[in-house]
């Protein structure tokens, strides 16, 4: 009992415990009193982030569960910012998700689980507790895109996450079973401890491992060649689902990442350093070129992802030089703040179109932005906003995060190739954000340049508007003030990596 230090684990340990209550009430809720479940939702959510900020107050690394399961300063910072998504994804889906009749108890327990899975996957010290926060993540996020029963478009994108989901778990788990076979355990300290001292059996199934490993983890990030899923999930769940997909887990697979690669396999950077720098410009170049064929904004956005991903990848590339963890840490707080603040992005903008979205109007194609400035003024400046932040344009935080990567990428200290390919890897991202610029910028020609193609009112609740606005100016506030995020973001990482 003394190994279990229930306390580091109490966050997830009160959202489950709360969440099957909900589970229960909702059964005797009926759907007009649903107003109950959802304050609940938001209440249970407001007291995980005060225990995460009690923890995070510590600034200590403790283990729990005879070391299966980790809370430090990265995993707090995280499941915070995954706790603030989830809160706003509920926030923004109220309208929507009355009009389509899944403002149901599914929705709010469902929600709940997946970020339980989240939470479970930032803080999993074994590659076993990586696993089962995993499935617990994808299963409910699976009936979530199928929550409308009656709507085709849902039901195959479900069967479509599906199908792909259960091939990238196989490779993590596949990849997982080669590297306990190699290294002879599933605790992610050991395995690197193991690794270093040459306690393998073959070095060969370890690389094969790593292999699985991150092909897994780049299906989790929407990274080209494991991104087939991601457009059709995007357009054919409804929008708050897309909302929820596009934010939480990503921050969760950025975890998992870190854990593995740089925790657990750092000794074999040799080996998963190039596959992160050809993900990464890949990603960058498909996404980027693709989006500019869209003229659905839920389908944009999906490859909008795909290029965004790409670009975090070359911090993480960057991250590893002659085993300076000083560098390990500057490259990898960059790409932790350049996930947050794209979460944060992607809620306002998926917020956007479900404050236009009214029923049987999804508002999801860039052509039912026409004209927005003149129905809104403050709603078409918010978006603007956000498309200057996805795009990197000065003075949102998207610039910031961007340059933060680059800084990563060129400061590496990457001597003779590998300075050579870094200087080539921050051209080429440049240039295709460049690319990328087009995209968002039409967004906004459309908004501010276009006559109204819909007269019709926006209607949303007062909660709503209050956090999209919030959302929307955070997004300049970062931008102008970004040290106390990146400060925040940078000391985690060093505690993370015992500093």
């Amino acid at each position: 009992m003394a190994n279990l230090n229930l306390f580091a684990a109490a966050p997830e340990i009160f959202l489950s415990v709360a969440t099957m209550l909900i589970l229960v009430v909702g059964l005797f809720v009926d759907d007009a009193r649903r107003n109950v479940t959802y304050v609940l939702s938001l209440a249970v959510l407001a007291a995980v982030a005060a225990i995460c900020s009690v923890l995070l107050a510590q600034d200590a690394v403790v283990y729990a569960f005879d070391g299966l399961y980790v809370t430090d300063p990265m995993a707090n910072v995280l499941k915070l910012f995954a706790l603030l998504c989830t809160g706003l994804v509920l926030v923004y889906a109220q309208g929507y998700a009355r009009d389509r009749g899944i403002w149901q108890g599914e929705l709010f327990v469902l929600a709940l689980f997946v970020l339980l899975g989240v939470m479970l996957m930032i803080s999993a010290n074994n590659l076993l507790v990586v696993y089962l926060g995993l499935e617990l993540q994808a299963l409910a996020l699976y009936a979530l895109v199928a929550l409308r029963r009656d709507d085709a478009r849902a039901t195959e994108a479900a069967m479509k996450y599906f199908v792909l989901g259960a091939l990238a778990s196989g490779f993590l788990l596949y990849g997982m079973s080669m590297l306990y076979g190699a290294a002879g355990t599933l605790d992610i300290n050991e395995l690197a401890r193991n690794i270093a001292a040459g306690r393998v059996a073959s070095r060969a199934a370890l690389v094969l491992g790593t292999v699985f490993i991150v092909a897994g983890l780049a299906f989790k990030l929407g990274a080209v060649p494991f991104h087939m899923w991601l457009p059709d999930v995007y357009q054919g769940a409804p929008t708050p689902i897309t909302l929820l997909i596009g934010t939480a887990p990503k921050l969760a697979a950025f975890a998992i990442a870190f854990r593995m690669l740089v925790e657990g396999l750092l000794p074999l950077a040799v080996d998963w350093q190039p596959m992160l720098a050809l993900l990464a410009i890949a990603s960058m170049a498909v996404g980027n070129i693709t989006a500019i064929a869209q003229t659905n904004l839920k389908r944009m956005l999906a490859y909008s992802t795909i290029g965004q991903m790409g670009f975090m990848l070359l911090a993480m590339f960057s991250g590893v030089v002659g085993g300076n963890t000083m560098v390990t840490a500057n490259a990898w707080s960059a790409a932790m703040f350049y996930v947050i603040t794209y979460a944060i992005t992607t809620l306002g903008t998926f917020g956007v179109i479900m404050l236009l979205a009214r029923q049987g109007f999804e508002a999801e194609e860039i052509a039912d932005l026409k004209g927005l400035n003149r129905r809104s003024p403050w709603y078409a400046f918010v978006m603007l906003l956000l498309m200057f932040s996805l795009a990197g344009i000065p003075p949102t935080v998207g610039f910031y995060a961007k340059l933060v990567v680059l800084q990563a990428l060129l400061g590496s200290g990457m001597g003779g190739l590998g300075g050579s390919i870094a200087i080539w890897l921050a051209v080429v991202a440049v240039l295709l954000s460049l690319v990328a610029a087009y995209y968002y910028l039409r967004v906004v020609k459309v908004m501010y340049f276009d006559e109204p193609a819909d007269a019709a009112p926006i209607v949303a609740a007062t909660d709503m508007r209050v956090a999209l606005s919030i959302n929307g100016v955070s997004v300049l506030v970062l931008g102008i003030v970004p040290q106390y995020l990146l400060a925040l973001c940078a000391q985690a990482m060093v505690r993370a990596l015992g500093g």
